[in-house]
């Protein structure tokens, strides 16, 4: 899969990932790259709706996960901004969410990128040609 949606408006940000979370499954995980503001929360949130999560979905800047229960899987959303040099110790306990029964969608994905499966699905996020527009590239495979 490299699909490519060039110059895309934030509603329709929102029906790709909508699209996207259709398919997900146990053990999914969304490796979400792009600038500071490019939409990579936009993204997550939406999967997050389109997978039936009840709570209000927020950052988790500050905690690197948070966990929502109420959707038709579990949904794990880090922001691994903060990460600059991960080790073995630091990460130890990702596996347990990307090999778990929920789905992961994890910002800034390249900070951690030798620790993301090779099974992730890609998702880079960029400024669009227009104001209020962003391109983005879905892809399978490495950070």
């Amino acid at each position: 899969m490299n699909e490519t949606y060039t110059n895309i408006t934030e509603p329709e940000l929102r029906a790709l990932a909508a699209r996207i979370a259709e398919g997900l499954t146990p053990g999914s995980i969304l490796a979400l790259t792009g600038d500071l503001g490019a939409g990579k929360t936009v993204f997550a949130k939406a999967v997050a709706a389109a997978l039936g999560v009840t709570e209000t979905v927020t950052s988790p800047t500050f905690t690197l996960v948070k966990e929502y229960e109420s959707g038709r899987l579990p949904f794990y959303h880090f922001d691994v901004y903060r990460i600059e040099a991960p080790d073995e110790t630091e990460m130890a306990g990702f596996a347990e969410y990307f090999f778990g029964g929920g789905v992961s969608a994890v910002e800034w994905a390249n900070n951690i990128a030798g620790f993301i499966p090779d099974s992730a699905i890609r998702v880079d996020i960029a400024y669009g040609d227009a104001p209020d527009t962003r391109t983005v590239i879905v892809s399978e495979g490495l950070c």
